[in-house]
């Protein structure tokens, strides 16, 4: 039986070193990643299996050894010569416990270096820019992986059962690798699965799943390494292989779970739990239960809702279902993952991407915002600046000259929305991206050849509506199936590192037109008092001209008419003309009535007021009714 073992073990030696020569061409030619990091769980196993076929060699040795001697102590009946212990009689068991102190330990350390130094190496190749991802031929690489994974499969299942049944610890490990690099070449054939699927990535993940793996190993074998250091060592005791890694054992025999989880139970309970009808009920039923859920999981996948304001996309094995494009809102069937996917959209949703700045994740936006503050992450572009004084004043100063330009910070909103699904989907790689680099295209090209104050006062609705038209526009070539909804500008201003200065700019620009417009108001109100009071003069003397003219033509008329009065009655003219001159010189003069007749008075008149004219004109009232 022990050569059966030794045979069984070079076989598991040389599937291993046939499997991992033949990975690491299918995993070379089909780009695979994930194949590459399995090459190295490989050479470990080819390591292992050499190391634990050699030490059952020297224990066969050690075994042939002892008979030949017990043979030779019967046929000589019990000699002292036999009956001695010494090493120089069992050179076989020497051997073998030489190599078990220290070449044992030393490789162990060496495994751990390949693990450890592996993984970190592959983790550093995986993690660079230039490591290449595409799968070339994942068809191929499928069926060579899966078929190297039912060999070791194979190999390893009946080397375990007989590790298992034989109680042979050294034939352990090789089965153990055996198995569990079957399940790692199944891993690399379901990567190759998911890139197939239309996930390129995927074998690309399931390479750092790998690494992660390995790295996990090589803990394990370092603390296996410092329990060894602290291990107790008892005469005659058969201890485990120190290169025999127990988690490759138990992933590669996941049966070995509920074993222990039987053991533990046992434990707790004080009775034989695991001999009760209910768990080995489950027991027994425990892979048809997996493929019960699995099925169930499957068949979960042919249905799919699509929510309201969605559309979805069918494609089945990765071309889209035209008769069934797109699909509705509500719950629709199709054939299992991953033959049948439906990818969703949002196209009655109104869709927005920023141009100039990011929003970040929780981050609110305060209601006033100030130039000279801080706010979201923006960019700055340049706009052009047609205000010539500043850069006559920069030559007169500096000898410089200042470019046309100038930095502004714009926050651009874009709102969208897919018009036709379909176009958006296969008419491009990365739609939105497209659509966002588009945009930001356009919003440089515009802000270059337009003014900095006419797009920061008046110009800002012209500015956004022209940049609608020149997106829409470019969106309509490359044939996104997208309607520009609306462009805002918000937020424009310049830098914050420049806009103190900027403010004491404008401040001294308003300043001055402000001086000037009232310099201007100054100037139309003393030109037009002066025009007003030269027209008031203008009409004041033409009306005292014309009251002239028209007294001496008038005074010239009346001497005219009196002299055919005069002729006609000379004295009555004169009596008449003296009478007239008397009533106008006396008009103002105060009169006295004589009332005596045929008197000669005497009258002596005083012009001085010597009564009170309050006196002389007094006013009677009128006598009150009874």
């Amino acid at each position: 039986m022990e050569r059966s073992v030794q045979k069984n073990g070079l076989i598991n030696l040389l599937a291993l070193l046939a499997v991992g020569v033949a990975s690491l061409g299918v995993a070379r030619y089909a780009n695979s990643m994930a194949g590459q990091v399995s090459i190295l769980f490989l050479g470990i196993g080819v390591l292992v299996a050499v190391v634990s076929w050699f030490q059952m060699r020297l224990e066969d040795r050690e075994r042939l050894e002892k008979l030949e001697l017990d043979e030779l102590a019967k046929s000589h009946g019990g000699s002292a010569l036999f009956e001695a212990r010494d090493a120089e009689v069992f050179p076989a068991q020497r051997s073998r416990e030489q190599f078990e102190r220290f070449f044992v330990p030393g490789f162990t350390v060496l495994v751990l270096l390949l693990q450890a130094g592996g993984g970190y190496l592959l983790w550093r190749w995986l993690s660079q820019s230039t490591t290449a991802v595409e799968v070339k031929q994942p068809i191929a690489g499928l069926a060579l992986f899966g078929l190297f994974a039912l060999v070791l499969f194979l190999l390893g299942r009946f080397s375990a059962t007989i590790a298992r049944l034989e109680r042979h610890r050294l034939l352990r490990p090789g089965a153990s690798y055996l198995l569990f690099n079957a399940f790692l070449c199944l891993i690399v054939s379901l990567g190759m699965v998911g890139v197939w699927a239309g996930f390129p990535k995927a074998d690309f993940y399931v390479a750092h799943v790998l690494c992660g793996l390995l790295g996990l190993v090589a803990v394990e074998t370092l603390v296996q390494l410092v329990l060894e250091i602290y291990r107790p060592r008892v005469k005659g005791k058969i201890e485990r292989p120190l290169y025999e890694s127990r988690l490759v054992g138990l992933l590669g025999q996941p049966e070995g779970l509920i074993t222990t989880a039987a053991q533990a139970l046992d434990y707790q309970f004080g009775f034989k739990v695991s001999e009760t009808w209910f768990y080995r009920f489950f027991e027994k039923a425990l892979g048809w239960l997996v493929l019960l859920q699995v099925g169930a999981l499957v068949l979960s996948t042919c249905f799919v809702f699509i929510d309201a304001g969605e559309q979805g996309l069918l494609e089945r094995l990765g071309k889209p279902v035209e008769t069934r494009s797109p699909l509705g809102p509500g719950a629709h069937l199709k054939w299992p993952w991953p033959i049948d996917k439906v990818y969703r959209f949002r196209t009655e949703q109104i869709q927005t991407f920023h141009v100039g700045f990011a929003e970040e994740e929780g981050q609110e936006r305060e209601r006033f915002v100030l130039w000279s503050q801080g706010h979201l992450n923006e960019t700055n572009f340049l706009v052009a600046n047609r205000l010539q004084y500043s850069q006559e004043i920069t030559n007169e100063v500096a000898g410089r000259r200042t470019p046309p330009v100038s930095l502004l910070t714009v926050s651009v909103p874009v709102q969208f929305q897919i018009t036709n699904l379909v176009d958006w989907a296969y008419n491009n790689e990365d739609a939105p991206g497209l659509l966002e680099d588009l945009g930001t295209r356009e919003v440089v090209r515009y802000l270059v050849g337009v003014d900095m104050a006419e797009i920061m006062s008046y110009g800002r609705q012209e500015a956004a509506q022209t940049l609608r038209d020149r997106i829409q526009a470019k969106a309509n070539e490359r044939g996104l199936g997208a309607q520009i909804v609306s462009v805002g500008l918000g937020d424009l201003h310049p830098p914050v590192k420049v806009a103190p200065e900027y403010e004491k700019v404008i401040a001294a620009i308003e300043t001055k037109q402000a001086k000037i417009l009232a310099a201007h108001a100054d100037d139309i109100r003393t030109n037009a008092l002066a025009v007003a009071q030269a027209v008031t003069l203008t009409n004041r003397a033409s009306a005292e001209r014309l009251a002239r003219e028209v007294g001496a033509l008038a005074q010239a008329a009346l001497f005219t008419n009196q002299i055919p009065a005069f002729i006609t009655a000379p004295s009555v003219y004169v009596e008449r003309s003296y009478l007239q001159t008397f009533v106008r010189a006396t008009a103002n003069a105060r009169k006295y009535i004589l009332l005596t007749t045929n008197t000669h008075d005497v009258l002596q008149f005083d012009l001085k007021d010597s009564v009170a004219d309050s006196l002389l004109n007094l006013t009677v009232p009128a006598p009150k009714s009874k």
